[in-house]
């Protein structure tokens, strides 16, 4: 197959540092998998390709469509052509593109369970302690974690940034295969909501 057979179409998203990339050919059929690392693209040619670019933080595959988000200011029709080069030679050189397996390397949800109830024992609680808050892991499905806000942190204006910016953050740097952290609380209701 030559370059020039590969069609490939970049749509900007809400994010100006995401980028998804519409690929004229199957590169995961049917499948969906969200690639957080390096060490999460190893085994697949075409994700540990588009990680070797400077900048690439996330590629979320799903059957013929990549969504890249970056952490650089470098424009994206700029990274859009080594992007572009990357799956377009990947294609052209590899029979398979993604790791088959890719999915059953995912850690199961009790160990996501177990690293998460860790992490908030020895580092997050101590730490929201002293504005009188705490959270607890409400549910893990898949590689989504669900927490629930409690305390000073239950219906605080700052909850959503310390969770998005702290909780979520510090989950995602321990066990980088988690997709989404989602907020459980219920922030109208409890003994003691800020409001």
């Amino acid at each position: 197959m030559s370059e020039q057979q590969v069609n490939i179409t970049g749509e900007p998203t809400l994010d100006p540092q995401v980028c998804k990339f519409i690929v004229e050919h199957p590169i995961f059929p049917e499948k969906t998998y969200n690639c957080r690392s390096k060490d999460m693209a190893k085994g697949s040619p075409l994700l540990e390709a588009l990680f070797a670019i400077d900048g690439v933080t996330q590629v979320l595959v799903s059957d013929n469509s990549l969504t890249i988000a970056k952490n650089n200011s470098e424009p994206w029709p700029l990274m859009g052509k080594q992007i572009g080069t990357a799956i377009r030679n990947t294609i052209k050189s590899e029979s398979v593109l993604i790791d088959p397996d890719v999915e059953t390397k995912l850690p199961s949800e009790d160990d996501i369970r177990s690293k998460v109830q860790e992490l908030f024992e020895h580092e997050i609680n101590p730490q929201i302690a002293s504005h009188g808050g705490f959270v607890e892991l409400a549910d893990v499905e898949g590689s989504t974690v669900y927490v629930r806000l409690g305390g000073g942190c239950q219906g605080c204006s700052s909850a959503n940034v310390t969770l998005k910016q702290g909780i979520a953050k510090a989950i995602r740097q321990m066990i980088p295969e988690v997709t989404e952290v989602l907020d459980a609380t219920d922030h109208a209701a409890g003994a003691n909501p800020y409001m």
